[in-house]
């Protein structure tokens, strides 16, 4: 009796020690790939938002730069007709209803009366002398301007642009203003409002004084930001990522940018709680996933344990250490010469692979170039083997941005990588549902067109070539990108790198024979 006992409370040790053993191992697996993995998407998160942030921080820019455009040819033509009331008034309508970058347009002249305005709501100002804080800037400063946000008398969260009006002898004569409502609807607000998600990510507009200029609820347009180490940094940084505190004392993930003319900020934030989510449920699919084969080998182990304790304890030795690189051969190895300890055995060594394949999904998430948002050289070798599995004829186009080395050298890194975002948003549009863009590195790009003859390819290559060309990319101008196309088929044997080869080694040609142009490879027999 006393002996069935002893063999009882020795099969039980074991059992509770080789337990515990396998879901300590097994806890520190899932722990270690979790905060890995959570390292990863918080990483990729905060990049991905600076990007959204320069992205939104460039358009911003480039409707200011249009809106002054549109007042500077419109002083033009004030410049002859400054006696005729009726043709200043009638301008000022023509500028207000072109396009919706103003709620109001104005000239006032160089003694600060008020010429012509519009809307017609507005008309009782003509003749008074303007007193606003932004037409006194333009006034005094006499040149194009966007001035400093302010508060109108009728409470009004406004900027004034502004574009000076001079004679033909070059004698000022007074400006040509737009003003923008920020608490009211127009093509800037607009423009932020689209961008707004039901996970609680959102983004906010501050200028250099921290009044917010934009912000999902209104109520807070026009008021100050509190201390926000954020907002410390954007004068000196220009854009980056911090993670931190918002003021609803949710932790987000924010990257943020400046609009390079005002100096004002363009923040997007996620909450942290919104990134981990998926995570999250990946990591309780492999709980679940796992559970089973928990309870499988407990209820071997119990059944088992008197007969096998030499082998069960080489498993249980290999479960400790299940971190180490050698376990899977020490496993192996272990002599499993009855059917239970064999399905121990393989669940033990099906842990570790159970958990590569969640990663290996998650670590696709990393396929994408964070800059321009194409596909990386991860993305475009998955791709091409995807071709290559199915079968598909495809056309490959390498492109290049002419003289990048000499763009970085005189307007820096961070106006480089406004070029290659440009001209990623370039290539959208020349492809279909299907084909493959990605960004090999530097200003090197490729297109990969499935189903596509060589001559349709050089096409798009050369329609692709032309937009760059006629494109002005501030502050750089216009550039060129020189074009090299080959073609791949499926029925020659031949691997599909071999295409990608030989449409580098044509952009290499269009390089040398003068740049900015296509150059195509032989078709494949």
């Amino acid at each position: 009796m006393s002996y069935t006992k002893r063999r009882l409370r020795l099969r039980t040790l074991i059992l509770v020690l080789c337990t515990l053993t396998v879901m300590l191992m097994t806890a520190t697996s899932y722990y270690a790939n979790n905060r890995v993995q959570r390292q990863l998407l918080i990483s990729n998160s905060l990049e991905a938002n600076r990007v959204y942030a320069a992205k939104l921080a460039a358009i911003t820019e480039t409707f200011l730069s249009n809106a002054l455009k549109q007042l500077a040819y419109s002083t033009q033509v004030q410049g002859r007709q400054l006696s005729d009331v009726g043709a200043l008034q009638a301008e000022t309508e023509r500028v207000l209803q072109q396009s919706n970058a103003f709620n109001s347009t104005f000239l006032v002249d160089a003694q600060g009366r008020m010429l012509a305005v519009s809307p017609t709501s507005l008309q009782h100002l003509v003749g008074t002398l303007v007193t606003s804080p932004g037409a006194q800037e333009a006034l005094r400063e006499r040149r194009p301007l966007m001035s400093t946000p302010f508060l109108s008398p009728a409470n009004n969260l406004m900027v004034v642009l502004s574009q000076p009006i001079h004679d033909a002898a070059g004698n000022y004569l007074g400006f040509m203003g737009g003003s923008l409502y920020l608490r009211e609807h127009n093509f800037l607000s607009n423009l932020l409002a689209g961008h707004y998600y039901q996970d609680g990510s959102y983004l906010y507009v501050v200028d250099r004084n921290r009044r917010l200029l934009y912000h999902p609820d209104t109520r807070r347009i026009g008021t100050l930001m509190d201390s926000n180490t954020l907002i410390d940094q954007l004068p000196t940084q220009g854009n980056g990522t911090q993670r931190l505190i918002n003021s609803r004392g949710v932790e987000v993930l924010a990257g943020f940018a400046t609009v390079p003319s005002t100096g004002w900020g363009v923040v997007a934030q996620q909450p942290l709680r919104a990134t981990m989510e998926p995570l999250q449920h990946l990591l309780l699919s492999v709980i679940y996933s796992s559970a089973p084969l928990a309870l499988l080998g407990f209820l071997l182990l119990w059944w088992l344990t008197l007969i096998i304790v030499r082998p069960l304890w080489q498993l249980a030795d290999g479960a400790h250490n299940l971190d180490r690189v050698e376990t899977s051969e020490h496993l192996h190895r272990v002599h499993a010469w009855y059917f239970e300890v064999a399905e121990l055995k393989r669940a033990l060594l099906f842990v570790p692979n159970l958990l590569q394949e969640r990663a290996g999904r998650l670590n696709r998430d990393t396929q994408t170039d964070p800059l321009t948002g194409l596909l990386n050289r991860h993305g475009l070798a998955f791709n091409l083997s995807l071709l290559k599995a199915e079968g598909r004829d495809f056309c490959a186009i390498a492109l290049d941005a002419d003289h990048f080395k000499r763009i970085n050298d005189e307007h820096g890194h961070k106006v480089g990588d406004t070029v290659l975002r440009r001209l990623a948003e370039l290539m959208r549009p020349m492809c279909r549902e299907g084909d493959v863009l990605c960004r090999t590195g530097g200003g090197e790009f490729l297109m990969v067109l499935p189903d596509t003859s060589l001559a349709m390819a050089a096409e798009v290559a050369e329609r692709l070539r032309r937009t760059v060309q006629d494109t002005v990319i501030e502050p750089v101008g216009a550039i060129t990108v020189s074009l090299g196309v080959a073609h791949w088929a499926a029925h020659v044997q031949q691997p599909p790198n071999d295409a990608l080869t030989a449409a580098k080694r044509e952009l290499q040609r269009a390089k040398q024979d003068g740049r900015n142009q296509v150059r195509c490879a032989p078709p494949s027999p």
